[in-house]
């Protein structure tokens, strides 16, 4: 029966799943969030509070790995960390180190296999590792590491970190920062054997990592909103290409490359990372509204009657706007935050109503006015163009639509879920035809020079507008060509 009620449980949460990324909606996806506790009391409920803060960046499968000392105990599965995790389960998970990982899978499945934290034991000890961002050589890698007997349990590129660790030779280290110079891409990542922890970065810095001393130890994070919670506002960042050792209560740093750039992936500031979160220094609350502000100053001439953002990542950006333009700001749509929850059997009809399920204009406060509608970005358009008929459904006389980001034009090898250009409409379509497509009164975008103004020069990984990646592409670089 149990068996039975399990795999019913599967099976309705692959539901789940497929509705989530189907063509219901066309947002970008999240990534996946990494968390780590260096002796910590109770790790595992640290770990727990720090993943449900990052549960924005991932809620396919959450995950928990602690360690006593002496052994490494793993809990993990498909859900939201509430859902995964009661407190039954981590009352059982004894100690006072701990890593944990919400995913979002962009390379591999949804496999179980492929559900974070991944756990290795050997005759030299036991491994854990979670890992946020996405590897570009993992092809070239995976065969390489087959050739030579690996055997992998599922289809995640995050296994291929611990399998290339187990197979350097060194100290635990010294392994890790040879697999570091090996892999190629967008990775924070997270090691913990028994007694210390090993936090890294990516040489490129597309992937935020920070950490922070709490009470009793440490605490590491891909985003910073996971130590607010416990009450921890200073933190520090992890560079690009460094390694970070928390092992007999010393914190260690160290560059595993010196050939490191910057090239912060913009998607962090403009949509993946939480308001609260600050990165590198600038906080996503205020860089938003500052693409807002940047928007409004160049609309001038533009006569509305009010600013609405489409929750929830658009709304910092539509308050700089309203700000900016002198236009009052106003809640005109209001997210149902159940939908993937609660519509279970996906029909052609629900699909034709997705974005009312998902999202309801106020009828009186939009209808007989004109509306400046900022959203932080177009992907395939469709969501745009059903957002823009319900607010003149319900009675808006104009819709002015604003996007907090450059056009979409080149699809993301580090993470995020835009792999093929044919899902870019902009990279189809002239902004005057995506505006004929949306059905908009007026559309324009922001340029790369306004977006690199609101992070005060902080460097930027632009590729998903103008098509300039930061590595080489491998295997990936076919995608492309298509």
């Amino acid at each position: 029966m149990d068996d039975e009620k399990s795999s019913i449980f599967s099976y309705m949460h692959d539901i789940m799943l497929w509705q989530r990324r189907s063509v219901m909606f066309d947002e970008i996806h999240e990534e996946c969030g990494v968390f780590g506790a260096y002796r910590v009391d109770n790790a595992a409920s640290i770990t727990y509070y720090g993943l449900h803060s990052l549960q924005h960046r991932g809620q396919e499968a959450s995950g928990i790995a602690v360690s006593d000392g002496e052994n490494i105990t793993l809990q993990k599965g498909k859900g939201l960390t509430v859902d995964v995790f009661q407190k039954e389960k981590l009352d059982s998970m004894v100690g006072r180190l701990a890593v944990g990982h919400v995913r979002y899978s962009t390379a591999g499945g949804q496999e179980n296999e492929n559900i974070q934290p991944i756990v290795s034991k050997g005759h030299n000890g036991s491994l854990a590792i979670v890992h946020n961002g996405q590897i570009v050589n993992e092809k070239e890698l995976r065969i390489e590491l087959e050739n030579e007997g690996a055997i992998f349990q599922g289809t995640s590129d995050s296994e291929i970190i611990l399998h290339l660790i187990q197979k350097q030779k060194g100290t635990l280290k010294e392994r890790v920062m040879k697999t570091a110079n090996r892999i190629e891409g967008a990775f924070s990542f997270l090691v913990m054997n028994e007694d210390t922890i090993y936090a890294v970065r990516d040489r490129h810095g597309l992937r935020p990592l920070s950490y922070a001393k709490s009470k009793d130890g440490y605490v590491i994070s891909s985003e910073t909103c996971a130590f607010e919670v416990m009450g921890i506002y200073e933190s520090v960042d992890l560079k690009p290409g460094e390694i970070v050792e928390f092992h007999k209560g010393i914190v260690k740093h160290e560059f595993y490359s010196t050939d490191t750039d910057h090239h912060m992936c913009a998607m962090e500031y403009i949509y993946f990372a939480r308001p609260d979160s600050v990165v590198e220094g600038i906080n996503v609350h205020a860089f938003r509204k500052a693409t807002g502000s940047i928007l409004a100053r160049e609309d001038k001439d533009l006569k509305a009657d009010i600013v609405i953002g489409v929750p929830d990542s658009s709304l910092s950006a539509a308050i700089g706007y309203a700000e900016e333009a002198g236009i009052p700001f106003e809640t005109g749509l209001v997210k149902n935050r159940y939908v993937g929850r609660t519509f279970i059997q996906p029909t052609q009809a629900m699909r034709d109503r997705s974005v009312r399920l998902k999202l309801s204009p106020v009828s009186s406060v939009v209808k007989g006015k004109s509306i400046v509608m900022i959203d932080d970005s177009i992907v395939r358009g469709t969501t745009s163009r059903r957002i823009v008929q319900l607010l003149k459904d319900a009675g808006a006389t104009q819709v002015h639509v604003r996007i907090a980001s450059p056009v979409i034009t080149s699809p993301c090898f580090y993470g995020v879920d835009t792999s093929t250009k044919d899902q870019l409409i902009g990279a189809r379509m002239s902004v005057e035809e995506l505006r004929e497509y949306i059905c908009a009164d007026s559309l324009r975008f922001m340029t790369e020079e306004e977006m690199k103004e609101a992070t005060h020069g902080v460097g930027l990984c632009l590729a998903c507008f103008n098509g300039e990646y930061c590595t080489k592409l491998f295997s990936y670089q076919e995608e492309l060509d298509k």
